[in-house]
């Protein structure tokens, strides 16, 4: 090459390079000042555009009290995330016939039932990924619950329902779960093996398992906050099954495949493992989401939201966007996808209860797209601020328009007891020095007086849900409602 076109090109190619390594940098910055704001101590990230991963990179440390940092290949349980692979692989299955989201969910799981009739007779497997069965969360079912998932699943059917079926988007993890039986039915081998052959060992997800990770994997430790402030190493949650819900782990590195995959048209590397059609079905609005709350204040710039099939479909500032998150004790993950762009975000965090994910994927959507910057640190900040700020009025507001003087009718000896609920099983109301506990697996807690013959009970899963108690007219209380459901007291 004559030595003038050489040097041309040099001056071509330099610039380029230092745009690469500038926006590297840029990225660099963007990500260590999130993880400083919200003291995370470690974060992995995996950023693809355009059929290639632009940026792949651990931070900060695996365990605040070991030696190790966090890397592209640290292994994180991704939580809810888990559900787009298990959609993913019913859209792979009904291709083939085996099954469709229309189908009945007792076509596949024969034990399935739901308290309301319309429901029960109509429930197809499309109403439990996207969330309108019409039972709400009740997260007491699953989380640390000693019941396999098929007894979950046999009480979660009892329940009373909150909602007219179809009606409203209510998030209710036992109930997707059942996606998972449905699969093994229709595909003659357990959910865990068909995650593992069609989705991730297709995507090349080496370090990536659909089932609890193995501690001699480079694994990331779990997190929280104290009351104090201090961020303290806690206890792995105890996934002892395979759950379609929630259970998958995985990498940044392994996530960088998934996302290049849904921003594709359903082949990976020339082999075709699902049609685009299907891949658009999962990306489709099913269940309108109403901003209000929480979702209102920290998506100012969205305008609509509804739930797709493992994903959230919103507006963000001009741009399409899929997003979802997941949470197990100790550990946040999030997915970011912008179709139009052809941008995925993965983030895979070690630190309970943080926001620091959507800010992050805020703030790198706006850096990558060139929209204008927003301190998305700063902004949910003070949204998490204000948030607890209305939940600290309304405590107060619900504790000042109670009844003055009020107090039960019956002497607090007289609530006690074991009482029984079909889906819940046995709550015991004990009483102790005075006051009322409510006991209920590994949870011991004061009831807190309000008015009349109702209680309020407080753990980290309720906040003042009443307990309220029906006297008979023979002046006993032998039934109670709590959390929409009735519980008989045991005969004696």
């Amino acid at each position: 090459m004559p030595r003038l076109l050489l040097f041309i090109g040099i001056l071509v190619a330099a610039p380029a390079l230092h745009a690469q390594e500038f926006r590297a940098k840029e990225i660099d910055n963007i990500v260590r000042n999130a993880l400083k704001h919200w003291q995370v101590p470690g974060v992995s990230v995996a950023i693809v555009r355009d059929k290639e991963v632009l940026y792949l990179q651990g931070y900060g440390d695996k365990e605040l009290d070991k030696a190790g940092p966090v890397t592209a290949d640290t292994v994180f349980p991704i939580g809810s995330c888990t559900k787009s692979f298990t959609c993913l692989a019913v859209s792979m299955l009904a291709e083939q016939d085996k099954i469709s989201w229309d189908d009945p969910v007792r076509k596949h799981v024969p034990y399935f039932r739901l308290a309301d009739p319309f429901a029960d007779v109509g429930v197809a497997l499309r109403d439990l990924a996207c969330h309108r069965t019409g039972v709400s969360a009740h997260d007491l079912l699953w989380y640390k619950a000693p019941w396999p998932f098929k007894e979950r699943l046999r009480r979660a059917g009892k329940l009373v329902p909150d909602a007219p079926f179809r009606t409203k988007f209510q998030y209710q993890v036992v109930l997707f779960g059942a996606l998972g039986p449905a699969l093994e039915s229709a595909g003659g081998s357990k959910w865990q093996h068909i995650i593992q052959t069609r989705v991730l060992d297709p995507l090349d997800m080496k370090s990536a398992s659909p089932v609890f990770a193995p501690a001699e994997r480079d694994l990331a430790g779990p997190h929280r906050k104290a009351s104090t402030g201090q961020v303290e190493k806690i206890a792995r949650y105890p996934q002892e099954e395979p759950d379609a819900a929630g259970s998958i782990h995985a990498s940044a590195r392994d996530l960088a495949n998934y996302l290049l995959f849904h921003l594709g048209d359903g082949t990976w590397k020339g082999i075709r493992l699902v049609q685009q059609e299907s891949l658009a079905e999962l990306h489709s609005p099913h269940m309108v989401l109403r901003k209000e709350g929480a979702a209102l204040m920290v998506n100012p710039d969205t305008l609509l939201m509804s739930y797709g099939l493992g994903w959230i479909v919103q507006d963000y500032r001009g741009q399409l966007l899929l997003m979802h998150g997941g949470a197990i004790d100790g550990y946040r993950s999030h997915f970011t996808l912008v179709p139009k762009a052809k941008l995925g975000i993965a983030l895979l965090n070690n630190l309970d209860h943080s926001p620091m994910n959507l800010a992050l994927s805020n703030t790198l959507v706006d850096h990558l797209l060139g929209l204008p910057a927003k301190n998305w640190n700063q902004f949910l900040t003070d949204a998490h601020d204000a948030l607890a700020a209305q939940e600290k009025e309304r405590a107060k507001a619900l504790r000042d328009r109670r009844k003055p003087n009020a107090k039960p009718q019956l002497g607090l000896s007289a609530y006690a007891g074991k009482f029984d609920n079909p889906a819940y099983g046995t709550m015991e109301i004990a009483h102790n020095m005075g006051k009322l506990h409510w006991r209920y697996r590994h949870w011991d807690v004061p009831l807190e007086y309000f008015e009349e013959e109702v209680f309020l009970v407080n753990n980290e899963l309720l906040t003042d849900a009443p307990l309220e108690f029906q006297i008979s007219r023979l002046k006993t209380a032998d039934v109670f409602l709590f959390l929409g459901n009735p519980f008989q007291r045991q005969l004696r």
